[in-house]
């Protein structure tokens, strides 16, 4: 600025450009720091132009109020869709704009998807349920395509997933874990197609389908009334080339399987068996499957952005009010292991010496406080990161040592827990409810070791490797065929000591056949004697039969129960007597 001053005033002559000179404003207008009303109207768009008459009288310009003098302005008044407005905002936040017109490709998907859902589904489940999931991914597939949207790897790996899932129904028959597995199965297509990655995003994201049900109808709608709107045509040729197909095949199939017995045998065991009776029920799975294929086209095309959901952050808390807790927890862990290392590892005889209880109860109440001190622990663990202290690299060295103390302590728990649970399966056998809780007794210790690599290597990939290490237990679950182990367990344990509960087993599925067909009569009678009857009265088709089911006829087939057994109350109690073996509370059957 000095500079500019100096070269002023070394240059006072230089003369400034010519230009018209302005009148001068009266002395009142100069002190007015409003413009006049004649002004603004002069100089506003929708003013004349003409100039003002000198004798006309101009209005004293209205007094400023005292908030514009002091530079502020009213509230304006409250908005009533605001808050409409912000939500149309948070759900344009969260769904980009809708896809596209449906492609045929997806559109034939869809329908093939519906058409075998009403005539696969209606006979059971089976090798039926891949079949008909596989059109249905491939109505994502183009949907997602069209859309622009690129198959990544964690989405590749839930789609992978979920179709191995669906394996299950046509290797078991038992009900409860195929039940596990198809309800894994849709939450990991959910997965596949919102593709989300944080902890809110992977669990909204493997239940948000169902949010997208209404949108995928309409838009399949749509498209449907566009084509039919401009082509209809060509829809009457494909609707009459479909007609001539079906009445030539219905003609001429009919006409082969008169001519040839094994042509017949073959295609009666091709074809569904649609009967007129379960016509309600066939047309309901059809509308199942094409409202549940065009949901899926949808979310591929135009899929919820969950992981936009954040969750703010606790408030850091300091070291001590924030470690001294949980260090006090960590010491009673430890107690609590001390002991139990030295009454569990010494078996039976060392139970029954330390404790009042029977050796039942005392691993059975047991087992079930452990299973919740695991729980609550991963809920500590999430609060507690939540409020951790994270300001220096202390602090977080800190959080690292004291919970991944607390989540080995809770491993050993976890192994106390399973240690408990096989002395009383050594003691009663293994029952449905056992082996299910002593699985997610053994997902939950996966899952602290997950937190524990997550301390060491980073938490960016721990909400869906804990979602990816759930889907594989269920997939293990189905494959090691829980009824077979089951029936295995209890037939060495009649091997060993001589007690056995026939009346529990004979309740089991037909995946628990091969381990019965092996007990001596009459035990084998009684045991197999209810599935043998089941099997009978089914006359399910080849793609809603389980490859358990098939194993169990062949082998009833060659040695089918005693039928002159009749009588099989107190058969198998052994040693146990009355108390049934250890299952008179193990009453844990869904299926």
């Amino acid at each position: 600025m000095s500079d500019h001053t100096s070269e002023s005033s070394r240059k006072p002559e230089a003369p400034e450009p010519s230009r018209p000179r302005e009148p001068s404003a009266p002395p009142e207008a100069s002190k007015s720091p409003e413009p006049s009303v004649a002004a603004v109207a002069s100089e506003s768009p929708g003013s004349s132009g003409a100039p003002s008459v000198p004798g006309d009288a101009v209005p004293e310009p209205p007094r400023s109020p005292a908030y514009a003098q002091q530079g502020w302005q009213p509230h304006p008044p409250p908005n009533p869709w605001q808050s409409r407005q912000q939500q149309a905002g948070t759900v344009a936040r969260l769904r980009p704009d809708p896809p596209v017109a449906i492609r045929n490709a997806t559109l034939w998907s869809v329908v093939a998807t519906a058409l075998l859902s009403g005539l696969l589904l209606g006979d059971g489940l089976g090798l039926n349920l891949l079949i008909v999931a596989i059109p249905a991914a491939l109505a994502a597939f183009f949907a997602a395509e069209a859309a622009g949207r690129r198959l990544r790897p964690w989405s590749a790996v839930w789609a992978l997933g979920g179709l191995s899932l669906l394996i299950v129904p046509a290797l078991r028959d038992a009900g409860w874990p195929t039940f596990l597995a198809v309800v894994s199965a849709v939450a990991l297509g959910s997965l596949t197609l919102h593709g989300s990655r944080s902890w809110l995003g992977v669990f909204l994201g493997s239940v948000g389908l169902f949010s997208s049900a209404v949108e995928g109808v309409r838009w399949g709608g749509l498209g449907i009334r566009d084509r039919m709107a401009g082509s209809r045509g060509r829809w009457g040729v494909a609707f009459r080339s479909t007609a001539v197909a079906v009445v030539l095949l219905i003609v001429f199939g009919a006409l082969f399987a008169s001519a040839d017995a094994a042509f017949a045998d073959v295609l009666g065991k091709l074809m569904p068996d649609v009967s007129l009776g379960d016509t309600p029920w066939r047309f309901f799975l059809f509308v199942v499957g094409l409202v549940g294929a065009l949901t899926a086209a949808y979310t591929a095309a135009a899929p919820i952005h969950w992981d936009r959901i954040t969750v703010r952050a606790g408030k850091a808390r300091g070291r001590l009010e924030w470690a001294l807790p949980l260090i006090v927890l960590n010491l009673l862990f430890a107690v609590f292991i001390a002991i139990q290392l030295t009454v569990l590892l010494g078996g039976y005889d060392k139970v029954m010496a330390e404790t009042d209880l029977s050796y039942s109860a005392y691993a059975r109440q047991g087992f079930w406080q452990l299973l919740w001190a695991t729980l609550l622990t991963l809920l500590v663990i999430a609060l507690a990161l939540r409020w951790a202290p994270r300001g220096e690299a202390r602090d977080r060295t800190l959080v690292r040592i004291v919970l991944g103390t607390l989540c080995l302590l809770t491993l050993v728990v976890v192994a106390s827990a399973l240690r408990r649970m096989e002395l009383y399966v050594d003691a009663y056998g293994l029952t449905r409810l056992r082996i299910s809780v002593a699985a997610v007794e053994l997902w939950l210790g996966v899952v602290l070791i997950l937190i524990m690599a997550a301390g060491v290597f980073g938490a960016r990939l721990l909400p869906r490797a804990v979602a990816a290490s759930a889907a594989v237990g269920v997939l293990v679950f189905g494959l090691v065929s829980p009824d077979g182990l089951i029936a295995e367990q209890n037939v060495q344990r009649y091997r060993n000591d001589h007690a056995i509960d026939i009346d529990y087993l004979r309740g089991l599925s037909a995946d628990a056949v091969p381990a019965l067909d092996t007990l001596p009569e009459p035990l084998r009678s009684c045991a197999l004697g209810e599935i043998q009857r089941t099997l009978r009265v089914s006359d399910a088709p080849w793609y809603a039969t389980s490859w358990g089911e098939a194993r169990a006829r062949d082998i009833l087939e060659n040695r089918s129960a005693n039928a002159l057994v009749t009588d099989c109350e107190g058969l198998g109690s052994g040693e146990d007597g009355g108390d049934r073996g250890g299952y008179e509370d193990d009453t844990y059957d869904p299926y």
